[in-house]
Formats: C-alpha cells, structure tokens, sequence
C-alpha cells in the first residue's frame, strides 16, 4: 500500500510560490508550516509502520495537520 504524502506544496499548489515567499519572510507562517510538516511526517512514520500508535492517536494528528492547513490555507487565501 502506497502511502499518500501530504505536504504543503502538494495540497495547494497553486500557493507553490507564496509558501515559499510566506516561509523566508513570515516567523509566524514559518513555525506553522514547521508545525504542519513535523504532523505529516508523523503521520507518515505511523501509517508506514515505521512506529505504532493506537488508532485514536493517528487520527488526533490528523486532526491536527487538518487543522494546521486550515490556518495555513487562510493566511495564504489573505496574502
């Protein structure tokens, strides 16, 4: 089974070039997606089987990715 990547660039690129921008030039865009990055990378590491984690913790981080893209999303929708 082929894990599905979620990074920032991959779900919205049509912000490819703003992300960029918003990550040299925004500390608080920057720690966001730092945040978001580390999540998905996590989630990725447990749905790989590279670490294990109960069922209910896979998906509170997911929750939380979502809801790091969200506020990523607006800031990007805003700039």
């Amino acid at each position: 089974m082929t894990i599905e990547r979620h990074s920032l660039a991959k779900e919205l690129p049509e912000f490819k070039d703003k992300i960029h921008e918003l990550k040299m030039n925004d500390k608080h865009f920057a720690r966001l997606f730092d945040d978001y990055h580390d999540l998905d990378h996590a989630v990725i590491r447990i749905e790989d089987g590279v670490e294990s984690s109960s069922d209910e913790y896979l998906e509170s981080l997911k929750k939380q990715r979502l809801q790091l893209k969200d506020q990523l999303y607006s800031i990007l929708r805003n700039a």
